[in-house]
């Protein structure tokens, strides 16, 4: 009986472990790591150190991981920019894949046919010793599973759980070279119990060049203002910009939505009174899909958590009244108190929500449809202007859009605009593109490669890093002087009061617990421990200012306490030892890498070849 019961749940066991490691069957079966991989070079997505990845391994690793996502609930619901950047994710794990083949093979690692069997006998992957069919009395079992593993087990099944262990053992062989010689010195350990248990108090001086000195008091002419930009000119480097003009149509709804929304929380507020079950109708039609599934049940909520609305008009009720419809920002409620109390509320909704709706859903939808089907996604620039002379609209100026950024129009992000708008070709039309509140349709006019802009287009931001260049000429000059006081033997509070500026005491703190106010100034925590009380420090530039430091009371560890607790320290560093070595190791094989990355060159190929035949072009490329 128990042996059928895993037989028939080994399906289902067999996605568990092939979901975790899909990437690894693609890699193997896609791919020659000898760099002679069967698909022609025209086919080649990328080269890693010379193996290439063929574009066919690739879209079955995007495949495999789109499945593995639907398959823990992520489902589909990409913009262009999330799939960018999922299929980004996907070919750096095709590329770490290959990476740590060439380093087995470079390290002579291999895997044994004896040695997976082991595995497979005394490591069963965690998926298995999680399931029900493999526990007694709630613990794991592993005869249940080895008799499992004697049965008549689905070859696929074996065989996922082969590519697991051939992916795996090399992986942990790997790990135990990078760290065999991981080691802690007492001597290090004790500066790091030093850096949690000493402790600091400090007395801090802050001169912040740019309240320091008033622009009133700075006088910079044009030729300054040029000069500055000519001596440094990287400040002012760009990355590419995007100019794209667009047309837009509205989908904000109106009164007449509203009007439809309140007529049909009306209507299913009658078939209630009329006797059909609060339970069904929120289930049926409910647009909040959380308490939908409970037939609106909204649970025991403490007074003042529900919008005012909503809560006044369950007060107003007696307990199981169907309220009329209640309208907050979601929309229309139907309200059913189930329970209140001094302090909580016990209800149930259901919520109508407005919507586009009628003769308005069926203009905005008729709009966007022109959009799509005289414009989107042509070649010929001009499409976008016939179709807004079509529309009774203007073609609108949209704001410009650097490489790596997002597109903004009044203050709401329109998603995949900017990603479109650098994969496109000058001229370009855009595919209609959907947000709450509109749909856009965009024209590629121009882009600016990456580089300085001219000294026009920057002025203002040039003349502002020169203000502040000339502040913070001033502020060290102060500081110099400072410095010069306190070698004299004058203390800072003295100083500092001298020259009107303001002086505050921070702490006690410790080195890894620093106060708020220096967190993000490394520099000043450690000058901080690093000086005797009562001695002053040489001004520190750090982030926006600069600093003088002063000590005036310490506390230093207790090293018998340190002593007995060395062990459980040890053990704990070297774990964050050990994994800091292998995720530098990853980082360092990929930095090192030489990566030719081609899949976008193919698909903007692709999209080429498609504008050319039909005037129109397909954005997500495959």
């Amino acid at each position: 009986m128990v042996m059928r019961s895993m037989r028939a749940n080994a399906k289902w066991i067999m996605l568990l472990v092939a979901l975790a490691f899909v990437g690894w069957m693609v890699f193997d079966v896609g791919m020659d790591v000898t760099g002679q991989g069967g698909a022609s070079i025209g086919d080649a997505a990328a080269r890693v150190n010379g193996t290439k990845i063929d574009l066919q391994t690739y879209y079955n690793a995007l495949r495999s991981a789109q499945e593995r996502r639907r398959f823990e609930g992520g489902g589909y619901g990409y913009t262009l920019e999330e799939q960018r950047a999922f299929e980004d994710a996907v070919f750096e794990e095709l590329v770490q894949q290959v990476l740590l083949q060439q380093e087995y093979s470079r390290r002579g690692i291999r895997v044994s046919d004896d040695e997976i069997i082991a595995a497979a006998q005394f490591s069963p992957p965690p998926e298995i010793i999680q399931a029900p069919d493999f526990q007694t009395d709630g613990v794991f079992d592993i005869d249940k599973y080895r008799r499992f593993l004697a049965s008549n087990v689905d070859p696929s099944f074996m065989f996922a759980l082969e590519a697991r262990y051939r992916e795996e053992i090399p992986l942990t062989k790997l790990r135990q070279q990078l760290i065999t010689d991981v080691y802690v010195t007492d001597a290090k350990l004790w500066q790091m119990y030093r850096d949690e248990h000493d402790s600091v108090t400090i007395r801090l001086l802050e001169l912040v060049p740019a309240a320091l000195v008033a622009d009133s008091e700075i006088t910079l002419t044009d030729d300054d203002v040029r000069a500055y930009m000519r001596e440094h000119t990287d400040e002012f480097r760009r990355p590419a910009a995007a100019y794209t003009s667009y047309i837009t149509t509205s989908r904000m709804t109106n009164s007449a939505d509203t009007a439809t929304a309140l007529a049909r929380a009306q209507q299913l507020r009658e078939e209630i009174l009329d006797g059909t079950d609060f339970a069904d109708v929120a289930e049926r039609e409910s647009a909040d899909s959380i308490s939908r599934i409970n037939g609106g049940d909204l649970g025991v909520v403490p007074l003042g958590q529900f919008i005012a609305e909503f809560e006044e008009a369950v007060l107003a009720l007696p307990t199981g009244e169907v309220s009329e419809p209640v309208q907050t920002p979601f929309g229309y409620h139907i309200i059913k108190p189930e329970r209140v109390t001094a302090d909580s509320i016990h209800a149930s909704h259901i919520l109508i929500a407005i919507e586009l709706a009628g003769d308005h859903l069926d203009q905005v939808d008729s709009r966007a449809d022109t959009m799509d089907m005289y414009a989107a996604e042509q070649t010929d620039p001009a499409a976008l202007d016939d179709v807004a002379d079509l529309l009774g609209t203007t073609v609108l100026t949209a704001p410009t859009v650097f490489e790596g950024g997002r597109m903004f129009i009044d203050l709401q992000p329109v998603p995949d605009a900017a990603l479109w708008a650098f994969e496109a070709i000058p001229g370009e039309i855009s595919q209609v593109i959907e947000t709450p509140s509109a749909f856009y349709l965009f024209r590629l006019d121009s882009v600016r490669p990456e580089g300085t802009p001219p000294f026009e287009e920057v002025e203002e931001e040039v003349r502002r890093a020169a203000f502040a260049a000339v502040k913070w000429e001033r502020a060290r000059a102060l500081a110099t002087e400072i410095e010069t006081k306190l070698r004299a033997g004058q203390a800072l509070a003295e100083v500092a009061l001298e020259h009107l500026l303001n002086f505050t005491t921070l702490g006690p703190m410790t080195r890894v617990n620093p106060d708020p106010r220096v967190a993000f100034l490394p520099e000043v925590v450690g000058t901080s421990f690093g000086l005797g009380v009562g001695q002053a420090s040489a001004p520190i530039e750090a982030g926006d200012g600069i600093y003088f430091v002063e000590p005036i009371a310490k506390q230093l560890s207790d090293s018998s306490t340190f002593a007995s607790e060395t062990q459980i320290l040890r053990f704990q560093v070297l774990q964050n030892a050990r994994q800091d070595r292998l995720r530098r190791f990853m980082l360092s094989l990929r930095s090192g890498a030489d990566v030719i990355d081609r899949r976008r060159e193919l698909e903007r190929a692709q999209r080429e070849l498609q504008a050319n035949a039909t005037g129109r072009f397909n954005p997500l490329g495959f």
